[in-house]
């Protein structure tokens, strides 16, 4: 039992000290045999980037002359450019934008004007003015009126200008 007890002590030591050699390798990175310098990279310069806001800014189109301001329920307004009796395209200032929307003919009479790329469709019949969103759906805006069609006028329409020009 004593040779047992014996061996394992020496065992262990002969651990220890293979393990402390070790330790020494890695923190030194090299043995007494073998020392390599090595040079130091000099620290890469960083280049200062200028990024662009994340910030969008909505383009701010100026209200066009000549423009009819055409009122509407909640507050709303918008301004037209163009005349709907005769015009092939007249010119929407929404939102601080302006829209060009074309004629397109209809079967029931109402001026339409569309523009498939924004998006933005101005009926108008005798009555009253509707801008709608063809991304969403939705009415943006409902019972718009010139101030003489708030005062008994009918809407500038093209069907309008046809049964003036009739009588």
């Amino acid at each position: 039992m004593k040779k047992l007890l014996i061996a394992a002590v020496a065992a262990s030591l002969s651990l220890t000290t293979l393990v402390g050699a070790n330790t020494a390798f890695a923190q030194n990175g090299t043995t007494t045999a073998t020392k390599k310098k090595t040079a130091k990279k000099p620290a890469p310069k960083h280049r200062l980037i200028k990024r662009k806001s994340t910030k969008t800014v909505a383009k701010n189109d100026p209200v066009p002359e000549g423009s009819v301001l055409w009122s509407c329920e909640d507050g709303l307004s918008f301004d037209l450019k163009g005349d709907m009796a005769k015009d092939q395209i007249v010119t929407v200032h929404w939102a601080n934008k302006n829209y060009n929307l074309p004629r397109e003919s209809t079967t029931t009479g109402a001026d339409r004007f569309h523009d498939a790329a924004t998006g933005l469709d101005l009926v108008v019949i005798p009555t009253k003015a509707m801008l709608f969103s063809d991304h969403d759906g939705s009415r943006l805006a409902d019972e718009c009126k010139t101030a003489a069609m708030s005062q008994g006028a009918p809407a500038p329409t093209q069907s309008n200008a046809l049964q003036k020009s009739g009588s």
